[in-house]
């Protein structure tokens, strides 16, 4: 079977993790801040925080932003639920906005739409997540400017980008948002087994959510309530999670850092071979908007719904691993039990029904790349 994605496991990532095994420090060591500033350097912050999963780095984005009971977080249906269920862990309330039906993001119409409309009730959103789905920005610029204009922050849902662009510059950069979000799942670009990461040039946002990762504790005393009882003293200061990175982990991402670049080059290589090679089949190739560079997390082609079970089954029988992203969260059964029904946001539904996504991973080879464009050929036929 020829999965959808999986990692890229190097020698030298080995060694990197069997060093810090051999270490004094297995956790709170100093890989940890190496890691962080590495990909702040990549990606153009001024501050980085790693955590356990890009889960935790989207509730404590939350938490550092005030988010809490009362609020209202919109984010868009096509994505993981982390990327709603993040609101509820604070208290607050989940909306979602539609998404394009060519770039399959964030569709910046819909969303002014929606604000319009909750301007008017009264109902504005907090906090607004825009989701780069497959490894491309959605349109950070309209909807940075939106959010703005209603007095909404806004959380970069970036868990299948880094190493993309949007206008030229890294997504992570943060300049049409407040905090930027990325994961490093064993199928995502670079890999820390699971982990995940914030950018912000804020450095107040920073320091609220390092807190956060780590139980509220501070042994920093201009942060403490009186001078500290001793070198052993610490305070809690805020609620907060043991959401902490291990130095096994960053050591590992540290490592696959050093081979972004050369992921993220494979991944436009494949994907342009597949663009090649897929042209006469009856399915809709993605297509990138002129404004993005992607990093190609996935290459999801589109096809006929009323053909999508069959060609899908008749791919994952033929040996390839093939996969969908995402069932759209408000059609899951815990959001409608909120109220939530099918219809309410078609063009995510639209997508759900067409979309699989296909092998593509920096380790795939041409060969096995052509024995995937060989089973469309045979279930498309």
């Amino acid at each position: 079977m020829i999965p959808y994605g999986r990692q890229d496991i190097s020698d030298d990532d080995i060694a990197a993790v069997v060093a810090v095994l051999r270490s004094d420090y297995l956790t709170q060591g100093p890989m940890v801040p190496r890691f962080e500033a590495a990909v702040a350097a990549q990606v153009g912050a001024a501050h980085a925080v790693a955590v356990n999963s890009a889960t935790s780095a989207l509730h404590i984005a939350c938490l550092a932003l005030g988010l809490g009971p009362g609020d209202m977080l919109w984010t868009v249906p096509t994505t993981f639920v982390a990327s709603a269920n993040c609101a509820l862990y604070c208290g607050a309330a989940v909306d979602f906005v539609d998404i394009d039906p060519v770039r399959w993001t964030m569709c910046p119409k819909a969303l002014a739409a929606k604000l319009e409309a909750a301007a008017a009730a009264g109902r504005l959103p907090k906090v607004i997540v825009p989701v780069h789905l497959c490894g491309q920005s959605a349109d950070m610029a309209e909807i940075g400017r939106l959010a703005r204009a209603y007095g909404a922050k806004v959380i970069e849902d970036a868990s299948h980008s880094i190493g993309a662009t949007h206008e030229g510059r890294p997504v992570g950069d943060c300049r049409h948002s407040d905090i930027c979000v990325f994961s490093f799942h064993p199928v995502k670009i670079i890999t820390t087994a699971e982990g995940g990461l914030a950018t912000t040039q804020d450095a107040k946002l920073a320091r609220a959510m390092e807190l956060a990762r780590s139980h509220g504790i501070t042994r920093d005393p201009a942060e403490m309530t009186h001078a500290p009882d001793g070198p052993w003293y610490y305070q809690q200061v805020a609620l907060g999670y043991n959401y902490r990175m291990t130095e096994m982990q960053a050591a590992l991402g540290l490592s696959q850092m050093g081979r972004l670049q050369a992921f993220v080059a494979r991944r436009r290589q494949l994907a342009a071979r597949y663009d090649r090679m897929l042209g006469n089949l009856p399915l809709v190739r993605p297509a990138p908007p002129a404004d993005v560079e992607s990093a190609w997390h996935l290459y999801v082609v589109r096809v006929e719904a009323a053909r999508h079970k069959a060609v899908f089954e008749a791919l994952r029988a033929d040996g390839i691993g093939v996969n969908l992203h995402y069932i759209p969260v408000h059609t899951q059964p815990f959001y409608r039990a909120m109220g939530f029904a099918p219809g309410q946001f078609p063009q995510a539904e639209r997508y759900y029904a067409e979309a699989i996504s296909i092998p593509l991973y920096a380790g795939l080879s041409d060969a096995d790349q052509d024995r995937v464009i060989a089973a469309l050929e045979r279930a498309l036929a």
